[in-house]
Parts: structure tokens; sequence; C-alpha cells
């Protein structure tokens, strides 16, 4: 059964105010998922101490990465990545469109793998929404469009997932649910699967959505005293199945 897990790091500083890459990679390993979709990481930025955080969190997690950064300053990078020990290759890598009328908002993006496993080749769209709420609604149109869940290479399993910024009444969310399934309304198990803020978590906008032929099992949002405090967010968790391979790909789609 494999698991995935997305989840916004918050550049490792906790809600203790401390850098801890270490017990970010501890909160991950505690949960054993297969892959691995990480929001908000710094890369070689003075004010983290100038680590690679995506290649610190991977090397504890014995799993290889794919980094894209989002925005650039100089050499200091900061964005997104996808990290897992199964097979892999890197599909696509962009930018999200900003909104114009709103200048100077941070740069937004969205990084595509392609992960196999047990034979079984899957999708996995990472993404981190902006906070405005007509930027979002660009983005979400964006990653909904022929340069990701339509292009032609975006076919068999797919799983986008992230941190959208919005949660499930909004526009945004219906535009992508209109693509693929909600996975926490396709849970047979009703579980807490607010993610922010971590230490008293209200909100759900950290999401994972799921093409017809990806069988969620169950969806999480882990809660104790460590993933409280390791960032701002708490880890979303899925666990699912694959198809067998060879087998024919259910044909209804996602409501």
């Amino acid at each position: 059964m494999p698991r995935i897990l997305t989840y916004n790091v918050h550049r490792c500083v906790g809600t203790d105010r401390r850098l801890d890459v270490g017990r970010v990679a501890d909160v991950i390993a505690e949960q054993a998922p297969d892959i691995v979709a990480l929001q908000e990481l710094d890369v070689g930025r003075a004010r983290t101490g100038g680590v690679d955080q995506a290649h610190e969190i991977a090397r504890r997690l014995g799993m290889a990465f794919h980094f894209h950064a989002a925005l650039k300053v100089e050499e200091e990078l900061y964005g997104d990545a996808i990290l897992t020990a199964h097979p892999e290759r890197l599909v696509h890598v962009g930018p999200l469109p900003g909104y114009p009328l709103v200048p100077r908002l941070e740069p937004r993006g969205a990084l595509w793998a392609a992960v196999t496993i047990d034979g079984v080749e899957v999708n996995i769209i990472n993404t981190h929404l902006g906070l405005v709420p007509r930027e979002q609604q660009i983005q979400a149109a964006d990653l909904a469009g022929p340069g990701w869940l339509k292009h032609p290479a975006c076919n068999g399993p797919t799983i986008l997932l992230g941190d959208f910024n919005a949660g499930p009444t909004t526009v945004v969310y219906r535009t992508l649910s209109a693509r693929l399934a909600a996975a926490r309304r396709l849970s047979p198990h009703r579980r807490a699967t607010a993610t922010f803020p971590s230490r008293a978590p209200v909100l759900r906008i950290d999401h994972v959505f799921v093409s017809p032929d990806v069988r969620v099992l169950d969806v999480t949002a882990p809660f104790n005293p460590r993933v409280r405090v390791a960032s701002d967010h708490l880890p979303l968790v899925m666990d699912f199945m694959l198809p067998a391979r060879g087998a024919e790909a259910p044909s209804s789609s996602a409501t």
C-alpha cells in the first residue's frame, strides 16, 4: 500500500522559531511515505544558514529528489520538491502565472515527476499557490489546462497535491476537483484533515487530488507534539492503491 505525503515545511522553521531541518525530516520519516511533496524549502539562503534543505531532507530519508525554485535571489533559492526512493523521472517544472493587477506577488510554480511503484507509473504534481484569491484562481486554471493536467503526457494515475492556500468552498477547489477528485472526499474514513495552523488546525488548505485510477484508502493529518511544532502546517498523508500493471484504467471522470 503506497503512501504519499504533502508538507509545507515553512523553511524548516518551527512554531517555536527554531530552525531544525532534522526535526522536519524526522516528522516525515515517522509517517514512512513512499513519495514526499514539500513546499517552502530554502536552498542556499542566508536566512537559514545556507543549507540546501531539499538535499538534506532527501539525504536523511534515503531518497532522490527534484527541486524547483519558484523564487531566485541571486544564488539563493526558494521553492518546492518531490522526493522518493522509487524509480522516478522529472517530467516538467515551471512557473505559474501571477495576477498583474497586484504587483510584486511572490512567484509560484509547480513540479511534475513520474514515479514508478510496483511497475505502475504515477504522475505526481506538487504546487504551492499564492495568497490572493484571484491569483489562486488564475494559477488553478493554469494547472487544470494544457500545460499540466491536460498535457498529453499526463495520462494514467495522477496525483496533484500541495499547499493551495484555498479551502474546499473556493473557486480554486472547484476548478481542480472538476479535473481530479478530492482525495478527502473519497476516503472511506472520516478523519480531521485540517492542516493550518499546526498548533490548532482549523483550515483545510493543503489538498490531494487524484485521477479515477487512484484508489484512496485513507487521508490523515498527523497531530502530535513534534508535528505541531516542526512547521506552521501539519503534513497531509494519503494511503492509496494503484491499478495492477497492465490493468485498464477506469473510464469514469471525477465529480
